[in-house]
């Protein structure tokens, strides 16, 4: 197996079908609630809407950074994402995520390794290899995230403290 199936794999396996790390996979975890839950803010953490939103956010900037060769996405824009007022919002929002990350997954297992050690659009972004590998950890990093705030959503829709 070639470096790039390898981290392709990798990468699949969190956002799309993967077990093996974390018994789940973003796929999973945001079909798996609806519109409510996905926005129902708890405390100070961020919603699920808006960590899916987050990664999907550089998902699709980093892939069109390989296409162009041109870094337009800001760390700064990151969390910057339109409301979702209805099941259709989110239900955009979960395919557009889907979408970037298979294109996202796809893109990655057809590069070619000598790809990996360049540099990412500048030398100051280190690696291609690099931001890859920063992408399967930053993705598993919100991943358990959502996991943590699914279950809280899930409490308070059981103990009927509304959410629905």
């Amino acid at each position: 197996m070639q470096r790039t199936e390898f981290i392709a794999s990798r990468m699949r396996e969190v956002l799309l079908d993967g077990t093996w790390i974390a018994n789940t996979n973003f796929h999973d975890q945001i079909t798996k609630v609806n519109w409510k839950q996905a926005t129902h803010k708890i405390a100070n953490l961020n919603t699920i809407a808006l960590l899916t939103f987050h990664i999907d956010y550089y998902l699709d900037g980093i892939l069109r950074a390989f296409q162009t060769g041109k870094l337009d996405i800001s760390d700064k824009f990151s969390f910057d994402m339109r409301e979702i007022s209805s099941e259709e919002d989110w239900q955009e929002l979960v395919a557009k995520f889907l979408k970037d990350a298979n294109d996202f997954v796809d893109y990655v297992e057809n590069m070619q390794e000598s790809e990996l050690e360049k540099p990412f659009i500048d030398a100051k972004y280190d690696s291609n290899i690099r931001n890859l590998e920063g992408v399967i950890e930053h993705s598993y990093y919100h991943l358990g995230q959502v996991v943590l705030i699914a279950k809280m959503v899930r409490e308070l829709d059981s103990k009927n403290g509304k959410v629905t």
